[in-house]
């Protein structure tokens, strides 16, 4: 167990929640202040872990425990929270863009992009148009998604693009393979695993999800030996997942609906 990925998505100032990223309530879900998100790095930092490392060095250094720390949507605080927040450490993230989203209302723009890259982050592809059960779409639209998106931001960035996160949290053999087929050696996952299977030429690696509620002992606790609290991610996302398969589009419904309650 030498890699410990973690899950964000937004950070925001306050409760902006729709200031950045994908808007509304589901998505808001899994946004952090930026004070709980800096309570966060502190004890990260204190966790015994290397932590900020890009993943292709973590994966060539094994016998060493690392925290990755990952980020999905492209929002715009990529740039105006998250980058600064851990390049005054010295960490590195993981920001996988939605590429069809680049530029738009809340979402990072090129230049942002670039100006992520030059301080020394990873960009990687989130897919093209982000779509919502991705482990159902036929073999030749995946290859769309991952080879629009990643062909885009290597013309972005000038640089080949080896990383990838699965929105939604809709992973499948096949998306991988499709992934590993346009060029990605690094696809996480929203499984909350610590094994790390190959799939082709592509190492698949689950993330511990951090959400509005949880906390900065909560955050430690997920980067720790000994984790009650990476058990209990695993369990709530084994019912979770049973039920999506099962349930279908039925899941989603009940899902926004939900989350429509709770925001009024």
């Amino acid at each position: 167990m030498s890699i410990i990925a973690l899950e964000y998505h937004d950070v925001v100032a306050g409760a902006d929640w729709d200031s950045s990223g994908f808007p509304g309530e589901a998505a808001a879900s899994y946004k952090l202040s930026d004070v709980v998100f800096m309570a966060q790095l502190d004890v990260l930092s204190e966790s015994g872990r290397r932590v900020g490392a890009d993943v292709h060095a973590a994966l060539a250094d094994p016998e060493v425990p690392h925290v990755l720390l990952t980020f999905d949507d492209g929002g715009a605080s990529a740039l105006t929270v998250i980058g600064p927040a851990l390049a005054s450490r010295g960490w590195r993230a993981h920001l996988f863009v939605p590429t069809d989203r680049i530029g738009t209302p809340g979402f990072v723009t090129v230049e942002g992009l670039r100006n992520l890259q030059r301080a020394g982050h990873v960009i990687g592809s989130h897919s093209a148009t982000h779509p919502t059960r991705m482990s159902r779409l036929s073999a030749a639209a995946l290859r769309a998604e991952w080879r629009g998106s990643i062909a885009l931001l290597e013309d972005i960035l000038g640089e080949r693009v080896t990383v990838a996160s699965v929105p939604g949290g809709y992973y499948s053999r096949p998306v991988a393979e499709a992934a590993s087929e346009a060029g990605v050696r690094a696809l996480f996952t929203s499984e909350p695993v610590t094994a790390i299977e190959t799939v082709a030429s592509c190492a698949v690696i689950g993330r511990f999800t951090l959400r509005r509620w949880h906390s900065a002992r909560y955050a430690a606790s997920l980067a720790g030996r000994r984790s009650f609290a990476r058990y209990g991610q695993w369990i709530g996302w084994s019912a979770k997942k049973l039920l999506k398969r099962t349930a279908g589009d039925a899941y989603l419904r009940w899902r926004a609906a939900t989350f429509e309650r709770a925001s009024r």
